[in-house]
């Protein structure tokens, strides 16, 4: 697979790039420069402009700005912190991401003409892209495709040939905003991409498992990439909301290609300081739901807050499997609980049971990322919830199960009225969804619907995953469409505790199917 790292001064449009050759919004754009920190990396297809042969894929990544990045005025974040202790840092991340490359797009604005900020970046392209060679060859620079970005009108396009003179050739002209000459954009790329054989990769395999990291701000997400990844890949720093963006990392474990998605820090939402926090959050929301585990990191140093609390519940809510990694706890060494004893796991457990209830039974993961202790146990935990979360159980497995709990305890009544179930089926798998059929669904609503789930997770392979249970009203119309089989007849199998457990004669009951 190809390589692209795009580069340029801050402010000049890299992201919106990214997002014209992504056709979707990848990357945060925002006129406030600094936006982008980390490599924000997404595959795209590159039709070949004939369409006679496969697309091309490619795997391109949006860089920070070269150079100082804040804006005038905005040195300091809403904590008073100088955000330019992150310049070093960002150069760091594109200076990784130009190695790795096959190409740079170098991209300057065409409405600001060339500036002394980018006749420094063209200088550095010069002196230290060097590509990583084929197998047994040397390395050799990166080829650099100049691009003259916000040219909104014809009358731009003289101002933006001025960039001949970074000695890169004539710029392609495009405006990633409006989409203008994308089309020729893509096939200027592809052709040239044609022209390049990849570089050595590490690893071009489809991750067997997506992780997501969740947690509040500084909580130690990216460390705990870094520390998966084997890799500085994303920037770490005690400024608070140094991640802005959703950063997918490829890594490998024990033979297996993972991607952990790196999400940045949520706070108050009250407390949000403009719209790039924003929709930093509402980014974070769509990794979670798009990954297979979630990770919640816990700042063991900090106590829980309101923050981590309504996170957790967002995470509950998607039902995803869910693993609490306990971070920088090497930190807590020394320290006491209210009756002057060392704190324990034990003890913070109980903690974190009585502060978050709706996450009981999720595992435990106790972790430093400093010390690299725990990080692959979690890694290990997750394939399990991961394996989990897609068993599917056959028909007669689940409704012998399902008989077992009811005969156990039915649901209450009031009078006459009895709670009969008359029918069990997993529909889905990751989150597995059990569909029950009963005669009166308010019955088994409430306390009686987490006894239910608590002996599923209980008796079934779903020990530690999110179980979603669906109570219908049985109509017939509804059993077709979930079993495509055919109804015969119903028969009662007995009175059972608080309420009856009602088989239907369908053959695959019968035959334990």
């Amino acid at each position: 697979m190809h390589r692209v790292a795009i580069v340029g001064r801050p402010n000049v449009g890299k992201s919106s790039l990214l997002n014209m050759l992504a056709r979707s919004k990848v990357s945060i754009v925002d006129p406030t420069p600094g936006v982008t920190r980390d490599r924000v990396t997404t595959i795209i297809e590159l039709e070949e402009p004939k369409h006679n042969d496969e697309p091309l894929l490619v795997e391109v990544t949006d860089t920070g700005g070269y150079g100082v990045y804040v804006a005038e005025g905005a040195r300091f974040d809403d904590a008073g912190e100088d955000l330019q202790n992150l310049t070093g840092p960002i150069e760091g991340q594109i200076a990784g991401a130009v190695q790795r490359a096959d190409l740079i797009l170098f991209v300057i604005d065409a409405q600001a003409g060339v500036t002394a900020l980018d006749q420094t970046v063209a200088k550095l392209l010069r002196e230290r892209s060097m590509r990583r060679g084929a197998r047994g060859s040397a390395d050799k620079p990166v080829p650099v495709m100049l691009v003259a970005n916000k040219v909104d009108a014809e009358n731009w396009e003289p101002h933006a040939l001025e960039a001949s003179s970074l000695g890169f050739g004539e710029p392609l002209v495009v405006s990633a905003l409006n989409n203008f000459r994308r089309r020729e954009m893509r096939e200027k790329l592809h052709a040239a991409l044609m022209e390049i054989t990849p570089g050595e990769d590490d690893d071009e395999r489809t991750p067997e498992m997506q992780i997501a990291l969740v947690g509040r701000r500084n909580a130690g997400k990216s460390s705990f990439v870094n520390t998966l990844a084997g890799d500085d890949r994303c920037i770490v720093s005690e400024i608070p909301g140094t991640t802005r963006d959703a950063i997918d990392v490829r890594f490998e474990i024990d033979g297996k290609s993972l991607l952990a998605i790196d999400t940045a820090g949520v706070r108050r939402k009250s407390k949000f300081a403009d719209a790039v926090e924003r929709f930093a959050n509402m980014r974070m929301v769509a990794s979670v739901r798009r990954a297979d585990v979630v990770l919640l990191l816990i700042d063991s140093t900090q106590a829980i807050s309101g923050i981590d609390k309504r996170l957790g519940a967002q995470v509950r809510d998607t039902f995803k499997p869910c693993i609490i990694v306990v971070s920088k706890w090497d930190l807590t060494k020394g320290r006491k609980n209210p009756k002057g004893q060392p704190i324990t796991t034990e003890d913070y457990r109980a903690y974190l049971d009585k502060e978050l209830p709706g996450l009981i039974g999720c595992p435990i993961a106790f972790t430093s990322s400093t010390e690299n202790v725990g990080v692959r146990d979690v890694i290990e935990v997750a394939f399990d919830l991961f394996e989990q979360s897609r068993t599917r159980m056959t028909t007669g497995e689940l409704n012998r199960i399902m008989k077992d709990i009811l005969s156990r305890r039915g649901p209450g009544g009031k009078g006459k009225t009895i709670g009969r179930a008359y029918y069990a089926s997993q529909v889905a798998t990751s989150p597995p969804t059990i569909v029950l059929m009963v005669n009166k669904p308010e019955l088994f609503k409430g306390n009686y619907e987490r006894f239910l789930l608590n002996r599923i997770r209980e008796m079934t392979p779903f020990a530690e995953c999110p179980v979603r249970l669906i109570i219908r009203a049985r109509k017939r119309a509804e059993l077709e469409d979930l079993l495509s089989g055919e109804h015969r007849k119903s028969k009662m199998i007995g009175k059972i505790g608080g309420g009856e457990m009602v088989e239907d004669d369908w053959s695959e009951v019968e035959a334990g199917e």
